[in-house]
């Protein structure tokens, strides 16, 4: 068993993860699509990363991911520790009584490594093909909840809308774990409102939209308002995820060069689904500038990443785990290149697992030289005494 003081300290450090939408160009192979996220996750989980949270999408052909929980039981099997999350299931489009009993299942073949995520939809085109009208999502999402969370607690329900009808409801299994839960948050106040009243954890996926960061700590007040309102425990920031994108490389320049190949396309893209500014996506160099500049994304070096995160520390009044965006701004090689950058130069200056390192060799450098002296003086005691045939 880990000592108190260590396990406080790996419960304490700051988590980081991925957020994929995904975010692919349109073209893609499908097939090379797929691989490439599920090798992401496996490189992820091998470079230290803590989560990543998998979204559902069913049109736009940009995020091909139309069920979470199937690229998260395969996801599982390829990886050893990464927790995976549904990021995030559209609960408006499902019966609940199944979505519970899916997410229980997967609770149990992930052996408690699994997350559960929501939100009310973000593409249009999937609520219409439904026969929905997108204003309808958000008070589907809060009914649904209503009735997952009893269901996960082994309570029976009974309850009817407009868009489902349970009898005497129960799920035959209970969690494996108690998993994590999370409701998305953009820019309006639902997804603290729904966080705070179901004691759930909030992910702040426009955390670094210059709108959106002026709003975290409104947001987080709401969420502690209707917590306590609602008779939940009181939120802990360490449930709170904010999202950011961010390319990296060796150099502001290559790390330019890197994004020529997608951001346009893809952020021309989201400003389709989403609103954003009026500006031409395809003037790469003056885009590139903008976002830098605005802070809405970081595309540059570890400490351009370093300097972001310690802004949104400062602007939410603390987080638990910062999360990446997954998107093809890059090829594929230069977006792995960017999380390894992430995770030798970005994460151990947050998480304190570089501290006792550096102070180790901070105290070998202050001895100046004196070290390699005595090394000396050992090494030529040694060579007399061989020399006198003492040894």
């Amino acid at each position: 068993m880990k000592p108190e003081r260590e396990m406080q300290f790996f419960e304490d450090r700051m988590r980081f993860g991925i957020f994929m939408g995904p975010y692919h160009k349109p073209g893609l192979n499908p097939l090379v699509s797929f691989q490439q996220d599920m090798q992401t996750i496996i490189n992820l989980d091998e470079l230290g990363f803590d989560e990543a949270w998998i979204g559902e999408h069913h049109s736009g052909g940009i995020e091909t991911i139309g069920s979470p929980e199937l690229f998260i039981a395969a996801a599982a099997e390829r990886t050893k520790r990464i927790k995976l999350g549904t990021g995030a299931i559209t609960l408006p489009y499902h019966n609940p009584l199944w979505v519970a009993d899916r997410i229980v299942q997967l609770d149990y073949q992930t052996r408690g490594r699994m997350m559960f995520g929501v939100a009310p939809g973000q593409l249009v085109q999937d609520a219409q093909m439904m026969g929905l009208h997108p204003s309808q999502n958000r008070q589907r999402l809060q009914e649904a909840l209503e009735v997952i969370i009893p269901l996960f607690k082994g309570e029976r329900v009974t309850r009817k809308t407009d868009w489902f009808d349970l009898q005497d409801a129960r799920l035959q299994m209970l969690p494996y774990s108690n998993f994590d839960m999370a409701t998305v948050s953009v820019l309006s106040p639902s997804g603290p409102l729904l966080a705070g009243r179901h004691g759930m954890g909030m992910l702040s996926v426009a955390a670094t939209d210059p709108d959106g960061i002026e709003k975290l700590l409104g947001h987080w007040e709401i969420m502690e308002q209707e917590a306590a309102s609602h008779g939940q425990p009181k939120p802990s920031r360490r449930d709170w995820r904010l999202m950011g994108p961010m390319h990296l490389a060796e150099t502001m320049e290559q790390a330019k060069e890197d994004v020529r190949y997608g951001l346009s396309l893809l952020e021309d893209y989201r400003a389709h689904i989403n609103p954003a500014p009026d500006i031409d996506w395809w003037d790469i160099d003056k885009i590139v500038d903008m976002l830098n500049e605005s802070g809405a994304a970081v595309i540059g070096t570890p400490d351009m990443a370093r300097a972001q995160i310690n802004r949104l520390i400062e602007k939410s009044g603390g987080f638990g785990t910062y999360l990446l965006m997954g998107v093809d701004w890059a090829r594929y090689p230069a977006t792995i290149r960017s999380h390894q950058l992430f995770a030798e130069e970005v994460m151990p200056y947050f998480n304190g697992l570089g501290d006792p390192l550096r102070k180790s060799f901070d105290e070998v450098m202050a001895t100046g030289y004196a070290g390699a002296q005595l090394t000396a003086e050992a090494q030529a005691s040694m060579l007399e005494k061989y020399k006198r045939g003492s040894v």
